[in-house]
């Protein structure tokens, strides 16, 4: 239903919209005024009920990696072309660089990013996702500082948020609790708790959470762990071991008959635990490749994993034949196990994650290459070359699914089993990518890891979110809302 169709309150019961009686033609007896009133009761509740849901913050959320995406969310209150002067509705600096994805809620947009030549301080930044106003930082010493470079992470973990406020984690072992106007709630010194945080890459899983818990994967080169957190006190509810496999992967929650699982994915092996306790519910292994690419949920009890094969980003769009659909189920014995139900010939990923929608599977290599897969067959429905390699995991909404290229191009194609390109999109001009090689992010050592030809550290998109009307696109150190013309101009009155 169109809330802008429902009649204002005055119209029912005969007012000038401010409570007051309108004067009509013939006089109304206190008896006919109590009868009318009576009669649209329900209907103004109704108005009432409506107008309270439409005012509902969490339909304007995105609570943590990969959303997930509110159902008040449609294609059409999106934007679907933008260009550097076109539908930008503001663009915000950040300070410091991050990898993370923007997470939102009541009106309020969190980022976080690491500031210093050494990663000194790790940084949660608000603004006001209506004007891109920055409203609060909040900052900590970083646990363990380490010399900023391309080889590591960069305030890569997503936080997650909820009415109660936002926890997020940062690679050097800091995870931080604050409410939504900034105030502490608690901390946690992961180096102090627990040892030391030695990993080749940095870290790069982001936490996840149920109504009660935030979960933290600490995959390091020793002695790795995954640890359950009350998110409202933060105590800790239980702590097991990690994978003890190489992952920059995110835990995913899956509903498995009734029940929820908390799954994680490294080379070699897929595991379920259950969130209550962290017990082993089932594990996978006979896979390899997956990395950095998170589970996506297909379905009751079946998820995607993402594989490359070879060294660099994403084995260099080789395939691998852990592209696949897992189905988890219970045995005859009332055991869960987990299974691979199809694996893809051809498909392969980059650093974004695959992902489901309307039946559908969607893979892009490290070539830009995209796969649209039949999501229960694994067949082949089409491939189709995007231009750009994706470090973003897609946006599907409704006919629509965004691939933000990592190296500002964003490609909007249309869902279904034909390929059809409905928009290109920039953020900044392309002849900007050559002064972009030049001068390292902030704080950044110059050098580092081997680039793409373009490629800059602060000329990287690295995330999407969508809230209604508006689309928040990361990069290293700005963060872009995207809109509709009309949308911005009403936002900016």
């Amino acid at each position: 239903m169109n809330l802008h169709s429902i009649p204002p309150p005055g119209l029912f019961f005969g007012t000038d919209g401010r409570g007051r009686l309108k004067d009509e033609s013939e006089p109304q007896s206190l008896g006919r005024t109590v009868s009318r009133t009576l009669e649209m009761l329900p209907t103004c509740l109704m108005y009432v009920s409506l107008s309270l849901v439409a005012a509902n913050p969490a339909e304007a959320s995105w609570s943590g990696f990969r959303g997930p995406l509110s159902a008040s969310v449609h294609s059409n209150q999106l934007p679907l072309t933008w260009s550097p002067s076109e539908n930008i509705a503001w663009q915000a600096k950040i300070e410091g660089y991050g990898q993370s994805s923007p997470v939102v809620w009541n009106n309020h947009v969190y980022v976080t990013s690491v500031v210093g030549p050494n990663k000194e301080i790790c940084r949660l930044s608000a603004f006001d996702l209506t004007t891109g106003k920055p409203l609060w930082q909040k900052q900590v010493a970083n646990a363990t500082p380490q010399e900023s470079s391309n080889y590591i992470s960069k305030a890569a973990p997503t936080p997650v948020v909820d009415e109660a406020g936002i926890v997020a984690l940062f690679e050097g072992g800091n995870l931080i609790a604050v409410d939504n106007d900034g105030n502490d709630r608690w901390q946690w010194n992961l180096v102090e708790k627990f040892g030391p945080i030695k990993t080749r890459h940095g870290l790069g899983s982001s936490l996840a959470q149920d109504a009660e818990l935030v979960f933290v994967w600490i995959e390091r080169m020793e002695d790795p762990y995954l640890l359950a957190v009350d998110k409202e006190s933060g105590e800790q509810k239980w702590k097991v071991e990690g994978l003890k496999a190489a992952s920059w992967s995110t835990p995913v929650l899956l509903a498995v008959q009734g029940s929820q699982h908390l799954v994680l994915a490294g080379s070699g092996l897929a595991r379920g635990h259950d969130p209550k306790t962290g017990e082993i519910l089932w594990s996978l292994s006979g896979i390899s490749g997956n990395t950095t690419p998170s589970p996506q949920p297909v379905g009751d009890g079946q998820f995607l994993l993402g594989a490359s094969s070879g060294r660099g980003e994403g084995g260099g769009g080789k395939s691998s034949p852990s592209n696949a659909l897992v189905k988890v189920e219970r045995n005859s014995e009332g055991k869960f196990t987990a299974n691979v139900a199809w694996k893809a010939k051809n498909a392969g990923c980059s650093f974004g994650s695959p992902i489901a929608h309307q039946g559908l599977a969607y893979y892009v290599n490290a070539t830009g290459v995209l796969f649209c897969l039949d999501a229960q067959s694994g067949e082949q429905v089409y491939s189709h070359r995007l231009g750009d390699s994706i470090w973003a995991t897609p946006l599907a909404v409704d006919d629509r699914i965004y691939f933000v290229g990592h190296k500002g191009t964003t490609t909007v194609v249309q869902a279904g089993r034909e390929f059809l390109q409905l928009a290109q999109n920039r953020l900044w001009p392309e002849e900007a990518k050559e002064a972009e090689k030049k001068p390292p992010a902030e704080g950044e050592k110059s050098g580092g890891a081997p680039r793409a030809e373009g490629d800059s550290p602060a000329g990287i998109l690295y995330a999407v979110a969508a809230v209604p009307g508006k689309l928040l696109i990361r990069r290293g150190d700005v963060l872009y809302c995207v809109s509709n013309a009309q949308t911005a101009n009403a936002s900016t009155k």
